[in-house]
């Protein structure tokens, strides 16, 4: 399965690229340098440590590269009244009585706990498409579901909420 994203996103992925290239990579051999001058390398923890941080940094440069080389670009167009990515969008669960606010985004920038859904969430997949007032079935497994209804739809304007989930 190709992980789909917006434009920005890969635009974004590709300004850490650039950074980590240019910035981390040289900070990460001058510390594997330094370390090395420190003399006996297999009791020496700081350049075992250097070697590490070098090889995540490369690592998640590789790591980037090919979610951007595999990637579905998705529009995050949508119309005023339907949801769609990066819309800020407010329901109401039937069963706990509560009213609850995140914005729909592309799976890698899926981040629940701070509000951020993914469109291949439960929940994610229920409300894309639907709009204000539409009551909506949120299908969890075979045996588990609930209702919830779309009760407000916004844009999020903010590019700098962008954010890339790192592993």
């Amino acid at each position: 399965m190709y992980d789909e994203l917006t434009q920005k996103d890969i635009q974004k992925m590709q300004e850490e690229i650039e950074y980590r290239r240019l910035v981390v990579r040289k900070e990460a051999l001058e510390a594997v340098k330094e370390a090395r001058a420190h003399g006996d390398l297999s009791e020496n923890f700081e350049y075992h440590a250097a070697k590490k941080d070098k090889n995540q940094n490369e690592s998640r440069i590789r790591y980037l590269e090919r979610m951007i080389k595999t990637a579905r670009v998705v529009s995050d167009e949508s119309k005023d009244d339907e949801v769609g990515l990066n819309n800020t969008v407010e329901v109401y669960f039937e069963d706990d009585d509560e009213t609850e606010v995140f914005t729909i985004v592309t799976t890698i920038r899926g981040d629940s706990l701070n509000g951020l859904v993914s469109t291949e969430s439960p929940i994610g997949k229920a409300v894309f498409g639907h709009k204000v007032g539409d009551r909506v079935k949120v299908q969890v497994n075979e045996d588990c579901s609930y209702y919830i209804v779309i009760r407000s739809i916004g844009k999020q304007v903010d590019d700098d909420a962008i954010r890339i989930r790192k592993f």
